[in-house]
């Protein structure tokens, strides 16, 4: 965060995130995908976050191959013009293949499953080889939009040097495929119990930016997947943009509309 209250404020970069759930194996306990990045990373180093980043020149998807409600209607959840909206949908695609491998696209008339070929065109895309709509086109494959649910947005405070407006969307992982830890932006990537990863935070093993612990917070009221599908379809969706105080080293997060939440971390 910068000291200087006369700087002018960045920009923010659209981002999409997703939260990837699914029902545990065994016991059906809700479960969601998260990843603890790499330390020194530019952004987020040591933090523990769902899979996503930010919106690139290439996320523009093909109508033809997008399978869904129309960008208007994500546009219309986020608060966001129908053409920024298609760009966050794909990032989102994009990112949940290229940091733990899960394709949220198949041929037309299927549902995604497993891919024989997913690992080389995981590859291809990581090293930006080809954008995700080539690779559809390439496969003949579809973009299910359909599988992805807006669930909130979050805009970082004005006085921070890297900012995002950042889509939080939510999808289920689907049947045969498997999330993995095969990125080089994490140091582990795995599925957590909303309430093992909120007391993994509490003892300090975790470290969670304010919208990933206000984002568990609302999962663990939930009990399954579905649970988390359909309150994330009847969300109103507000932009939020946390309220940043610095009192000394201690800085001070809250939350405009809900004063009682209350974000502390001491800086060196």
């Amino acid at each position: 965060m910068s000291d200087d209250p006369a700087a002018q404020p960045v920009e923010p970069r659209a981002a999409a995130t997703v939260l990837l759930v699914r029902d545990e194996p065994g016991t059906g306990d809700l479960q969601v995908f998260l990843q603890r990045r790499v330390a020194g990373m530019a952004f987020a180093g040591g933090m523990t976050v769902f899979p996503g980043g930010g919106v690139s020149a290439g996320d523009e998807p093909d109508p033809a191959r997008w399978r869904g409600p129309e960008p208007e209607r994500f546009g219309a959840r986020l608060a966001q013009p129908a053409d920024l909206a298609a760009a966050l949908v794909t990032a989102a695609v994009r990112e949940t293949f290229e940091e733990c491998g899960v394709l949220l696209a198949a041929p037309a008339g299927t549902e995604p499953g497993p891919l024989d070929a997913a690992a080389a065109w995981r590859d291809d895309l990581v090293a930006r080889r080809i954008t995700l709509p080539e690779l559809l086109a390439a496969h003949d494959l579809e973009l299910r939009a359909d599988l992805l649910v807006p669930w909130s947005r979050w805009i970082t405070p004005p006085r921070n040097p890297k900012r995002y407006d950042t889509a939080f969307l939510v999808a289920r992982v689907p049947d045969g495929q498997v999330a993995d830890d095969a990125t080089t932006e994490a140091v582990e990537a795995r599925w957590w119990s909303p309430a093992e990863a909120l007391s993994g935070h509490d003892d300090g093993d975790l470290q969670l930016m304010p919208p990933t612990l206000r984002t568990l917070q609302e999962l663990h009221r939930h009990d399954s997947a579905d649970e988390v599908l359909a309150a994330a379809a009847a969300r109103d969706i507000e932009p939020m943009t946390p309220e940043v105080r610095r009192e000394g080293r201690v800085v001070t997060i809250t939350l405009p509309g809900d004063p009682d939440w209350i974000y502390e971390e001491t800086t060196r």
